[in-house]
């Protein structure tokens, strides 16, 4: 079979989001399957790795597609055309767009509705081309994915698409998410907050994840307990963090605050497993593989109830209201000073955290691009 895949954020330096579910499903997939050939299309030259297995061929189709006019000419002309020049039987893609001029069948990744949800995170040229296309990109797939059954429901409500077009493929863990003993986590805490326990947040500074909130239920506990606690926020500075910048500057706790800015995978595995509980505030996500991380290495999770994070941590996480900064503090107490409740917390977790793999995940892609290619011929 002739798979053709949207390998655009596959170029990429340091994969997040679309790129690191590109590269972790295309990886298992592709090896796994050695009798089906793989065209990969990118929109830029490519590093050598990115072909890594004798099934693939690489195709540069440019020009490089950096903003929504040229997204929109690189599937509806470049993709489509080259669909037909090999003879693709299928086309997936991993990134919530695809071709409306083709008439070969399509697998699309939607992970989240987030440009109607939180329309102020985007650049308003790709909030409307997202808003506009996202319905039409959804009717055209033959199979849509998505990463948990609360972004399934979300695209099911906003579009009405049939149910059974649409199915649920959980991301992925990778094991270098484990738990550290004494002595490393106490080498980790020494390096980060001087040897003192911490509370930890990992993702972008960014509005949409909920800090200005954060920091003021780290304020309630400060407060509240007189604790030495610092609270860690490991992440990039995305755009927008104007407010929480401000804030930060005049922060009474400011000096209980580390912000350590991006990190390597490794360094971020060993500070996730030092961390006396981990904190996920953000009101919305597809899925949230920080808080499976979490889990995996062995910490308490703290997280927003009514949420993708509710649905995937099943039970086993403390739950908050992400608008109301006091019943989040009210949780950073408890998780504090209940210890039995937090050590059962830490054991269902690490349990439900081995669940969530990307062989599981690369496998239900697989299941679902070959479902789309036979269900289309029939």
């Amino acid at each position: 079979m002739v798979i053709a895949v949207n390998t655009r954020f596959l170029a990429m330096e340091n994969p997040d989001g679309f790129g690191r579910f590109t590269k972790e499903v295309l990886e298992r997939m592709v090896k796994a399957n050695p009798d089906h050939q793989f065209h990969f299309f990118f929109e830029r030259p490519f590093p050598p790795q990115a072909i890594f297995s004798s099934n693939i061929t690489g195709h540069v189709l440019s020009p490089p597609a950096r903003h929504p006019l040229l997204w929109k000419y690189w599937f509806d002309v470049k993709v489509a055309a080259m669909l037909r020049k090999l003879k693709a039987d299928v086309f997936f893609s991993p990134d919530g767009q695809c071709s409306l001029t083709t008439k070969v069948p399509q697998c699309v990744v939607v992970p989240q509705l987030g440009f109607l949800h939180h329309p102020g995170s985007y650049r308003k040229t790709h909030q409307r081309y997202y808003q506009f296309y996202t319905p039409k990109f959804i009717r055209k797939a033959t199979t849509v994915l998505t990463v948990s059954n609360f972004s399934k429901k979300d695209i099911i409500d906003r579009y009405q698409t049939p149910e059974n077009k649409i199915v649920v493929v959980y991301k992925g863990v990778k094991p270098i998410f484990q738990p550290l003993d004494f002595n490393a986590q106490n080498a980790v805490k020494d390096q980060y907050t001087g040897g003192t326990e911490f509370f930890l947040y990992v993702g972008a500074i960014h509005p949409r994840k909920n800090l200005v909130n954060l920091l003021k239920a780290f304020s309630i506990f400060k407060r509240r307990l007189h604790s030495s606690f610092k609270l860690v926020l490991a992440g990039r500075m995305a755009w927008k963090n104007d407010e929480f910048s401000e804030l930060l500057k005049t922060y009474k706790y400011k000096d209980d605050v580390i912000v350590t800015g991006l990190l390597e995978e490794v360094e971020l595995a060993k500070l996730m497993a030092s961390a006396y509980a981990f904190v996920y505030p953000s009101p919305f996500e597809g899925f949230g593989v920080p808080v499976i991380e979490a889990m995996k290495c062995g910490v308490p999770v703290l997280t927003s109830k009514n949420s993708a994070m509710e649905e995937i941590t099943e039970g086993a996480a403390l739950y908050f209201d992400p608008e109301n900064p006091a019943e989040m503090g009210e949780k950073l107490m408890r998780v504090y000073k209940d210890e039995d409740g937090r050590k059962e917390l830490i054991q269902k977790g690490t349990s439900i955290a081995q669940q969530y793999t990307w062989e599981r995940a690369a496998d239900a892609v697989w299941q679902s691009i070959m479902k789309t290619a036979t269900n289309f011929k029939h």
